[in-house]
């Protein structure tokens, strides 16, 4: 019964939830797509948590895509002892890696004040559910091994029949429990993604391209001309013939 619900069910209320959203969110504050970036707020802690998030993320999502939309394709690869090895240790050293990012970023979020001062509830719990996201996805690759081969046997073929709008549970209830939390925290974490920050990952800057162009004056003085501004000046003995010659 409850496979039915988490697997059958949640799935498309969370991506309903999810476009509702959006177009609610895009509706109401247009603005709020933007990243709403604190990195003019703490820039050092910013840079070490963000740069193997985002790359570890990156890579491990078009992983799982590619597990789902090419599976013989893995299965051919994996085919050979030493691909797999590497594959599996690659994937793990990513996890490691986008781990230690997310945890640098939970602790800026609470150690520097000044971003504490800007962080809503909902940056909060997007960060719990993501630390809920890595680690149970970690766990599941130390304790249930070589992932990537039972990954296209089983949760690609679910994933599939989600598109299709036949949703086969039987393939998510035969996986072990730190499985199925992983999967269920994911589409939890689809729901809420319009109300979290990560909303900035479907705006795209297209409108720059006809935006017309800014003049930014950074720090000019009272009597000092903007940057860039031509100011003809002639020689004081050349002004002043000038104007006897003008008399």
């Amino acid at each position: 019964m409850l496979d039915s619900f988490f697997f059958g069910a949640l799935p498309y209320v969370a991506v309903a939830l999810m476009v509702a959203g959006l177009v609610w969110r895009y509706v109401t504050n247009q603005f709020s797509y933007s990243t709403v970036s604190s990195q003019f707020l703490e820039n050092r802690q910013l840079f070490w948590g963000s740069v193997p998030w985002h790359y570890g993320i990156i890579i491990i999502l078009i992983g799982h895509l590619i597990g789902i939309v090419i599976p013989a394709g893995v299965k051919a690869f994996n085919g050979i002892p030493v691909r797999l090895y590497i594959l599996e240790g690659t994937a793990l050293a990513l996890g490691l890696a986008l781990a230690v990012g997310l945890v640098v970023l939970v602790l800026r979020r609470g150690v520097s004040p000044n971003v504490r001062q800007v962080s809503s509830p909902m940056d909060v719990v997007l960060l719990v559910v993501l630390l809920f996201q890595v680690v149970t996805g970690l766990f599941t690759a130390i304790f249930y091994r070589w992932g990537s081969a039972w990954y296209v046997q089983m949760a690609g073929p679910y994933f599939r029949s989600l598109v299709t709008l036949s949703p086969d549970v039987s393939y998510m209830a035969a996986l072990p429990l730190l499985s199925k939390l992983h999967a269920i925290n994911a589409f939890v974490l689809v729901g809420i993604f319009p109300f979290t920050r990560l909303v900035h990952m479907v705006s795209v800057p297209i409108a720059y391209l006809w935006r017309p162009y800014q003049v930014v004056v950074w720090n000019r003085r009272p009597n000092q001309p903007p940057a860039g501004t031509a100011v003809a000046s002639m020689p004081q003995e050349s002004a002043g013939a000038a104007t006897r010659a003008h008399d």
